[in-house]
């Protein structure tokens, strides 16, 4: 084993795939910084660039583009308000109430090591557990997902604030426009209005970039004559004291374990693994007041969720070769075509290729950390430049993300609705976090539980019966009764004070 990890070491410190390295992780923080470009798109054109070189390096540059894409995503989402990717939603809403405060430094300098801290925890996940994560992973049916899209529902009320109500109302809508598109399981058009652009649905990503990125804009021109956010040149200081980090280091962990954990399920990515931990770590608060109001915990613990997946998604691609995500779905792809089969087998005819997975993946982190607090201060410049033409560039290049998505002026105006309609939201202090995940849980929560049933025949206990459902079931429920529950305890310690003074 020691001489298979030697190996492994050996085969990535040659100064070719370290050269690879750098690079792919240079490009994916470009990928990741701008809006529309994510990481999967990042992957996906890059691939084809691999195909003559060995796979140590090809693979070195596909996993430095995925491991620095994410963390790059949280800077548009931290200095304004524009999630680089899906899995940085979470990050802008403690991220950007930094920026607002004239943190800036502190909130990039954050993501930056909670990123590392992330990744870095998934990796030993990876290396230490992956035969045991992922044989749970594989007892994943149509019944669990349908159970983790309706947990991931129940936190609808949570990241809601004060306005649970219309916390609700947005998450409807966002379950609505969910539905368009084409029958999961019949392929019937729904809610097309007989156009063939609505065929595929409404996409996530333009509309995410509307509703924080334009709708942002919007705002801010509205609001053109009261003072800026943040005073010119004000950044802040990039590192974290030393009892703040004390303060982070258990949201921190305990982001990066559920984020590990959501992210070695198939199909479940950072984006969601980054609300659930967002959310647990907010319910479970001495100071939940605080979260999405430029809470440190709050950012660390959903920059630590969503580069976490990444760890996960490997752990399930490499041991069964089912892919943990997007981004994973081309990696296996790519490692097909120069040979190597991701699956068991791998790891008992192939240990050295393995633990130069594991190493690449440090370096990169490592490497990512490193970019992230070196260029905080020149990033958080942004900041400095007049509005109007910071917002003549978020318009243009949420436009250009938007198209280039998916090649399609449907996305485009899909994303200048969002915009207007996020502008509208705000003004009427409706949140836009469930919104968003109704859009995201929508289609998962619909098609597997639609496949549950057509498995059990329509027998609900049947359903039921399977004990992972219900623990999804039971947290979900407890997720929903536990406000109730803390805001009863509150009142009974109230009245026993009050009785006690009388």
């Amino acid at each position: 084993m020691i001489g298979e990890i030697l190996a492994g070491l050996a085969a990535v410190l040659d100064w070719h795939v370290l050269g690879f390295l750098a690079a792919g992780v240079s490009l994916g923080a470009v990928f990741g910084s701008l809006p529309g470009l994510t990481a999967t798109m990042g992957v996906a054109v890059l691939t084809p660039l691999t195909f003559w070189v060995s796979a140590e390096q090809g693979l070195a540059m596909l996993l430095g583009i995925y491991c620095g894409a994410i963390p790059a995503g949280g800077i548009p989402a931290i200095l304004i308000n524009v999630p680089g990717t899906p899995a940085s939603i979470a990050t802008s809403w403690d991220g950007y109430p930094l920026t607002r405060k004239g943190q800036a430094g502190l909130a990039l300098g954050i993501n930056a090591l909670a990123s590392a801290a992330g990744q870095l925890t998934s990796i030993l996940f990876l290396a230490f557990l992956a035969f045991p994560i992922a044989r749970f992973a594989l007892q994943f049916g149509p019944a669990e997902y349908f159970g983790l899209a309706l947990l991931g529902i129940s936190l609808m009320a949570g990241v809601s604030g004060r306005h649970v109500l219309k916390g609700m109302l947005a998450g409807s809508l966002g379950l609505a426009l969910a539905l368009v598109g084409l029958d999961p399981m019949t392929a019937y058009p729904r809610y097309t209005f007989g156009m063939s652009e609505f065929l595929d649905g409404i996409s996530f990503v333009p509309v995410m970039i509307g509703l924080f990125g334009l709708g942002e804009v919007l705002v801010q021109i509205s609001d053109r004559h009261a003072s800026r956010a943040v005073s010119s040149g004000v950044i802040g200081r990039i590192m974290p004291k030393a009892a703040e980090a004390r303060t982070m280091l258990g949201a921190t962990l305990s982001g990066a374990t559920v984020g590990t954990m959501v992210g070695a399920i198939p199909a479940a990515g950072g984006d969601i693994g980054s609300v659930i931990a967002w959310e647990q770590a907010r319910r479970t608060s001495s100071d939940k007041d605080k979260f999405g109001k430029g809470s440190l915990r709050g950012l660390a613990t959903s920059c630590a969720a969503c580069n976490a997946a990444i760890g996960g998604a490997m752990t399930t691609m490499l041991t069964l070769g089912i892919p943990g995500d997007a981004v994973s779905a081309i990696l296996i792809g790519a490692l097909l075509i120069h040979g190597i089969q991701p699956g068991p087998l791998l790891f008992a005819n192939n240990q050295s290729f393995v633990f130069s997975i594991v190493f690449l993946l440090v370096f990169a982190s490592l490497l990512i950390m490193a970019i992230g607090i070196l260029g905080a201060k020149p990033l958080a410049r942004i900041l400095n430049i007049p509005p109007p033409w910071l917002w003549m560039g978020i318009v243009l290049f949420g436009t250009v993300g938007s198209y280039a998505l998916n090649n399609a002026v449907v996305d485009v105006w899909a994303m200048y609705v969002a915009g207007i309609g996020g502008f509208l939201f705000r003004k009427a202090s409706v949140p836009l976090g469930p919104l968003v995940l109704g859009l995201i849980l929508g289609p998962m929560m619909e098609s597997n539980l639609r496949r549950a049933l057509i498995l059990t025949r329509g027998d609900w206990l049947d359903l039921l019966s399977r004990p992972i459902l219900l623990v999804f079931v039971a947290a979900t429920i407890l997720s929903l009764l536990w406000p109730l529950i803390r805001a009863r305890r509150r009142a009974a310690k109230r009245n026993h004070r009050l009785s006690s003074d009388a």
